[in-house]
């Protein structure tokens, strides 16, 4: 059992090489330009180690993607905010996932950078808004405003309100945006009941 442990520890630190060194790569020039030569020369790992872990960059990316985007659901889901009438809560649901943005600055930030945020910036529209379709439709109820239209709506500011702060460099802190972004939805009056 001591060797399996080694041996996942070698393996999470290899992909964490292979993750740190794309992402580096991502930042500086565009993902057509990065090779998988060029990943594992900046990992430090054979060009088959990173073929064994992810079929092509590709694969690397949507993995990264992915694993961000589920990362984020997770901080989400966290307290029930969302499922009261007092959208003061909210600010105190959203500041775990300013928080994650924070601390996972690089990979937002080339994500959002030059010709690549329009795949991220998808693919993030389509996570968000499909949660918060899935609260709407679990809260049930008639609703004035068509629950797809809803979701799409407050996925879009909300994918912009964090476009707008990752490119700019987080000129506020997780704590001062959540309440902010709060705020915005309390003015606008967007519950998430």
């Amino acid at each position: 059992m001591n060797a399996e442990a080694k041996l996942d520890r070698r393996v999470v630190k290899t992909r964490e090489a292979i993750n740190k060194a794309f992402l580096e790569l991502f930042a500086e020039k565009e993902f057509q330009q990065i090779t998988i030569n060029d990943i594992s020369d900046r990992a430090n790992v054979n060009r088959g180690t990173v073929y064994l872990h992810y079929a092509d960059k590709y694969d690397l990316l949507d993995k990264n993607i992915e694993s961000h985007l589920n990362r984020l659901l997770a901080f989400c889901g966290h307290g029930d905010a969302a499922s009261t009438d007092d959208i003061s809560a909210l600010g105190s649901e959203l500041k775990p996932v300013f928080d994650y943005l924070a601390a996972n600055y690089p990979f937002f930030s080339a994500m959002f950078a030059n010709q690549r945020t329009s795949v991220f910036r998808e693919r993030m529209l389509a996570f968000v808004a499909g949660g918060v379709r899935r609260k709407l439709e679990a809260n049930g109820g008639a609703a004035r405003v068509d629950h797809e239209l809803h979701a799409e709506f407050m996925a879009s500011a909300f994918v912009g309100i964090v476009e707008w702060w990752i490119r700019r460099a987080m000129p506020h802190s997780p704590e001062a945006m959540a309440e902010q972004l709060s705020d915005l939805f309390a003015k606008n009056d967007i519950e998430l009941r």
